[in-house]
C-alpha cells in the first residue's frame, strides 16, 4: 500500500499560508535536495480545491526550459479532492469523486510511489482525523510570520504524532517528519 505524505513550509508560529512571501530567503541547496527527494518519492499529488486552483493558474503558464520543476508539476498526476469543482483542466488532473475516505483508500491501494501533498491544510486536517495520513513532513522556518492560516488553528482537536526523522539545515530550517502515534 502506498503512503500518503504531506509536506509544508511552516513558520515557528505554525503559519503555512503564503510561504512564497517568507520562505525563499531560506531556500538553498540543502532544502532543494530535501524537496527533490520528496518529489522523487511520489508519483501522484493529492490536492484540495484552493491549492489546485492556485497551482493550476500558475504552473501551466511557466516555461519548462527555464525551470525543470515546471515539467514535473505539469506532468505529475494530480488528484483533486473537492465537493465544489465540476471539472479540472490542468493536464494530468482528475477529480476525486464521491466519499473522501473511500477515494483516498482507493488511491493508496493502487500500485506506485507515495502520494504527495504540499499545501491544502484543511484537507490534511481531515485526512489526519480520518487516520489516512501516513507522514507529515514539516520544514520549520526560523521565523515568526505573525499572521496567516495555521496548519492547526486554535480549537483543532488534539493529534498525537511521533517524530521519526529530523535534520537541520545550515539556514536554521528544521526538516521534521512525523507519523501518527497511537500512544
Amino acid at each position: 500500500m502506498r503512503k500518503l505524505v504531506s509536506s509544508f513550509f511552516i513558520s515557528l508560529d505554525g503559519v503555512v499560508e503564503s510561504p512564497d512571501k517568507w520562505h525563499f530567503p531560506y531556500f538553498d541547496d540543502e532544502m532543494g535536495q530535501a524537496i527533490g527527494e520528496a518529489i522523487g518519492a511520489s508519483d501522484t499529488l493529492l490536492m484540495g480545491r484552493r491549492n489546485y486552483e492556485e497551482w493550476a493558474a500558475y504552473w501551466p503558464q511557466q516555461d519548462p526550459a527555464s525551470d525543470p520543476f515546471v515539467s514535473i508539476m505539469n506532468d505529475t498526476r494530480k488528484v483533486v479532492a473537492s465537493t465544489t469543482l465540476d471539472k479540472v483542466d490542468w493536464q494530468n488532473s482528475e477529480l476525486l469523486e464521491g466519499d473522501l475516505v473511500a477515494g483516498v483508500n482507493a488511491l493508496k491501494a493502487e500500485s506506485g510511489k507515495n502520494i504527495g501533498m504540499s499545501g491544502s491544510a484543511t484537507l490534511v486536517r481531515s485526512l489526519i482525523e480520518e487516520g489516512l495520513l501516513d507522514e507529515l513532513r514539516l520544514l520549520v522556518h526560523p521565523l515568526v510570520v505573525g499572521q496567516g492560516a495555521k496548519l492547526f488553528p486554535d480549537g483543532s482537536p488534539p493529534v498525537k504524532l511521533e517524530l521519526v526523522d529530523s535534520r537541520s539545515f545550515s539556514t536554521g530550517v528544521l526538516d521534521l517528519t512525523y507519523r501518527p502515534s497511537s500512544a
